[in-house]
């Protein structure tokens, strides 16, 4: 909830200094412009309801930034992370003489607080807060755009459009800054002119040195406020500080027997930069991503349940019982956690994947395909020659696979492992099996013949395709993480192509293959095939050439 506020709250200002800084590129056009722009901006922010929203949204954003830094247990973070809460902690501080001379004087004194107004005070009067405005609406700015991309670079369709935001992000502060000059040079020309400029100033009502010292009296009561409110964050955190010692000391225990220990209270992911274990966060501990997420080993029935919005973040990514995020979590006894994204995760894994990736149990067809003799065909070529060739048949396999709809698992030397059915039921799984056995048949014939000028005898390959029970999921480590299977079934499918060999044949298929495929191949050799680790011997049909 206070995420979701604090969010809103941040949507409000940014479109506030948004519009802002559209009307100051207006300038580039000409006072007049930025005038008739002033007055739709004003009509908007100085009604009741977007004065409300403006000032409400301020004040809820500057307190739940401080909740932030008390709610915090370390100040170790990323450099975007510090960036984005000093800017947000300084624009009260560089606000408050601007909004007072601005908006507080029209209240108070009526005075015209238009754009001639504000130019002669910014560019012509008091350059220096002229340029102190500048960095004030620019820091506002980079602090909105900061957050703004944190929050959007979860969404699916962000990446394609952050180009094209990212460039109206550097424009449109630019051309602001621009039409704020161009305006100041017409006005300087004309402040030159005393008639004018009596005129202006009787028009605009302009502030006596009573109001310049109750703007200044005031600005110090805000930074008194705003500085008197961090203190008592620092105070509030010594002091938890202290309960949490009398607590006693947490004990977090991650994978390879690290050791951390941390007061209770403490965050899993602010424990593991605390202590210097990296560990992935893409939204930066806000509970937004779910790539800090963890799985609890010993100590897990101490653990208070997830609120609702850790809840929600889990549910929609679909993980698994005893899986929670780091950045929530906040152990009070002794706990082992296991991270479960690598460090360098990205947003991508932010977004919810299907069942079998996470790690699942399904019947699926496997297929292994080798080429024979290739230790002795790359001994008597080049290594660009071995090369060329293998790819050429990997891209030859696996376009037979996926016009199959299987999924290759790996390329292991010149073999290729791919799965059937993951998807879909086992039978139609065996029924696309052979189907891709047949195409890579096909497939290798026409690469014969497009190669036969560089080989000195055509290639041949053994195809072996098992069916059976095997655990599925996306594993590995950093870079190096692929769907895969393993079990028994995936060392049978192995073996029976290393027995293409023995039997002189181009595919061996189990007889599981065939009955669940619903395929006939009565008329091909039936064998029975000894398996190491198997009881029973695995009844097999041998197809001399699987195109046939």
């Amino acid at each position: 909830m206070l995420a979701t506020i604090r969010l809103t709250s941040g949507l409000v200002l940014f479109a506030y200094v948004g519009t802002h800084l559209i009307n100051h590129s207006w300038g580039l056009a000409s006072m007049e412009a930025l005038n008739i722009g002033r007055d739709i901006f004003v009509t908007v922010w100085r009604s009741w309801p977007g004065t409300i929203l403006l000032y409400g949204a301020l004040l809820t954003h500057f307190i739940l930034i401080l909740w932030s830094l008390y709610k915090r247990r370390s100040f170790r973070m990323r450099i975007w992370e510090a960036v984005q809460i000093l800017l947000g902690l300084a624009i009260p501080f560089l606000l408050a003489e601007h909004v007072l001379g601005t908006r507080g004087l029209n209240a108070t004194l009526g005075v015209i607080d238009d754009y001639i107004y504000e130019i002669l005070v910014l560019w012509v009067y008091a350059p220096e807060k002229g340029i102190l405005q500048t960095v004030l609406l620019v820091t506002a700015w980079l602090h909105g755009c900061v957050g703004l991309h944190f929050w959007l670079r979860l969404k699916p369709w962000y990446r394609a459009c952050s180009p094209y935001l990212f460039a109206f992000a550097i424009v449109l502060p630019v051309t602001a800054i621009f039409g704020f000059v161009a305006a100041g040079r017409e006005i300087k020309v004309l402040a030159e002119n005393a008639v004018w400029l009596e005129e202006m100033t009787l028009h605009i009502n302009w502030p006596d040195e009573s109001a310049v010292v109750w703007v200044g009296r005031w600005k110090v009561v805000v930074w008194q406020i705003c500085g008197g409110m961090l203190a008592l964050v620092a105070a509030a955190r010594i002091v938890r500080w202290a309960i949490e010692r009398r607590h006693g000391i947490v004990r977090l225990t991650y994978p390879g027997g690290r050791v951390t220990q941390i007061t209770a209270g403490i965050t899993v992911l602010e424990a593991s930069r605390e202590a210097g274990i990296p560990h992935a966060s893409v939204c930066g501990g806000r509970g937004r991503c779910s790539t800090c997420r963890i799985r609890l080993g010993e100590g897990r029935e101490h653990v208070a349940p997830a609120n609702a919005d850790e809840l929600k973040v889990l549910k929609r990514v679909g993980v698994p019982e005893h899986v929670r995020l780091a950045c929530q979590l906040r152990p009070t006894k002794d706990l082992e956690v296991i991270p479960l994204l690598p460090p360098n995760a990205t947003p991508k894994d932010a977004h919810s994947k299907p069942a079998h990736l996470q790690g699942a149990e399904r019947e699926v067809a496997i297929l292994f395909a080798d080429i024979r003799k290739f230790t002795q065909f790359s001994e008597n070529k080049l290594p660009y020659d071995v090369v060329f060739v293998l790819n050429r048949y990997f891209r030859a396999m696996g376009e037979a696979v996926n016009a199959t709809g299987g999924e290759l698992d790996k390329f292991i030397g010149d073999g290729v492992m791919a799965l059937f059915g993951t998807n879909t039921t086992p039978e139609e799984g065996c029924r696309r099996a052979l189907e891709a056995a047949r195409l890579m048949s096909i497939a290798l014939d026409d690469l014969n013949h497009s190669l036969r000028a560089d080989l000195d005898e055509p290639l041949r390959i053994g195809i072996g395709i098992h069916l059976g029970t095997v655990i599925v999921g996306e594993m590995g480590f950093s870079n190096a993480v692929s769907f895969t299977a393993i079990g028994d079934a995936v060392n049978t499918a192995s073996r029976l192509e290393q027995a293409t060999k023995e039997y002189i044949c181009q595919l061996i298929v189990s007889e599981d293959i065939c009955q669940r495929a619903g395929v006939d191949l009565s008329n091909f050799p039936a064998h029975e095939i000894a398996i190491r680790g198997r009881n029973q011997a695995v009844k097999i049909r041998c197809i001399e050439k699987a195109s046939d």
